[in-house]
Parts: C-alpha cells; structure tokens; sequence
C-alpha cells in the first residue's frame, strides 16, 4: 500500500510539472515608472509618472501628456496606439489620444443622457469603448462617435477588478468569475474565480495574478495552468505575444514564455 501511494505520488509531481508553464530570461532593465501601461512589439513603452502619460519608443526622445484640470488618470490604455485612451474616473471623463499623444477626441459622461456612472473601461472596434455602467451593473459597448450604445451584456452580481479587451473580445474579472463576452455583448465562457486579483490579455492569451503567483490561459483552452517563476515583486505585470513583462517598481524582466 505504502509503495502504490508512493508511485502515486510520483506520478502527481510529474503532472503538475508538466502543466506548469516556464518562463525563459531575456533581460532586466532599471526603470523608473509609477505604472506602466504597455510595451509592443518594437519596445515602445507607455508608463506614467505622476500624472504625466509618457510613451518612449526605443530610438527616439519620450514624448509625454497630461493634463490639469483632470488630475491623474485611472487607467491608461494603449491596445490601439492610435486611439489611446485616458480615463479619469474622478471627473468621469475619457480622453482619446493619437500616436503622438495629442488630443482628438473626449467623452464626458456627466453631460450624456441617459448619464453613465462609469467604473472600467477598455479599447473595443473602430470607435467603441467597453465600459462598465455602475449603476446598470453591465458592460456596453459605447461608440462614442455617435454618443450610441451598440451592445449591453446581462447584469452581474460582483465587484468588477480589471477590464481588458480587444477588436474581438472583452474580459471582465469580478470577485466571483472571468467572462468573455464577443464584441456582439454574448458570453461565450465563465469560469470561476480562483482567488485572481488582476490580468493581462493579448492576442486572445491571458495572464492571470494571484496575491503572489501567475498562472497562463490560452485561447485554445479552458484550462488555467500555473507559471513556474522566480520569486519577484509583482509590482505590475504585462503580454506581448509570448513576452511577458514584470515590474517591481525598480527593474522591467523581460521573460519569454516556455509554453510545452
């Protein structure tokens, strides 16, 4: 008895192992940021400090933005590098940038009727934003062009912690669950959350953090495999294709990932 128990045993360790996804060196660079936001594929960098939104390509002087009346934004995304938008959750007010981070477009939610109560936002097609409506409990998909809601999901019962999206889909984490809903608003999956704080999304893959751990989705499975890492502060964390990005508030590691 004592034996099979043992073989058991072997056999579980050797299986988590092979779930577990690795996570390869590429470098560690000293960085100053209070947030970074996204770096791409040709190592452009969007982070923030202060209330100042800066974008420092690899070859070429940052460039920066902020503004004052509106403070310090609440998220920043950088999806579309041509539509960045602002958020200022404080005046609910959204800020849509260029590549060259001047101004082109703001929403301003107080003035709209009916007026939206907004607590996440995300880049969604053409001239939509994902938001979620606080006092609705839902997300719309919100074209802000045409001041027009194009698609609503069903109501949830949860705290949202972190929105994502892309020109296909869009993530909402809760307390209690991770939907993916399409850019039509239909859920198409719901697992359970399993104590996750926060995620990244890109090309469809996710990240997903713990208080202390990462753990990878691929967009081919529902399954929810852990990374095997080396003990670091998780200050913020990011996906690009299959590079993953960690700050600890003083070094950005760059690792590759070692998907099997």
């Amino acid at each position: 008895m004592a034996l099979i128990r043992y073989i058991l045993l072997i056999f579980t360790s050797m299986a988590a192992a092979q779930s577990q996804i690795g996570l390869t060196p590429v470098n560690a660079i000293a960085f100053k940021a209070d947030e970074i936001i996204a770096v791409d594929n040709f190592e452009t960098v969007y982070y923030t400090i202060g209330n100042i939104l800066y974008k420092k390509s690899s070859d070429k002087p940052a460039i920066n933005y902020s503004n004052v009346q509106l403070g310090f934004p609440t998220t920043v995304n950088a999806f579309n590098p041509l539509k960045i938008n602002v958020f200022y959750q404080d005046f609910n007010t959204i800020l849509i940038l260029d590549n060259r981070l001047a101004e082109i477009f703001k929403v301003d939610f107080n003035t709209k009727q009916p007026y939206k109560n907004v607590s996440h936002i995300s880049t969604g097609y053409d001239n939509t934003l994902w938001i979620f409506n606080q006092d609705l409990q839902q997300l719309e998909l919100y074209d802000y062009k045409t001041d027009k809601v194009r698609a609503t999901t069903v109501p949830i019962q949860s705290n949202v912690l972190a929105l994502a999206s892309d020109y296909n889909y869009c993530w909402m984490l809760t307390e209690k669950y991770l939907y993916q809903y399409t850019y039509f608003g239909s859920l198409i999956s719901k697992l359970e959350n399993k104590g996750y704080t926060s995620f990244a999304a890109d090309n469809e893959n996710l990240i997903l953090k713990t208080e202390t751990d990462l753990f990878y989705k691929s967009q081919k499975a529902e399954t929810i495999r852990p990374i095997s890492m080396p003990k670091l502060l998780i200050n913020q964390f990011l996906l690009t294709n299959e590079t993953v990005y960690i700050y600890d508030s003083k070094i950005l590691h760059k690792y590759q990932l070692k998907l099997k």
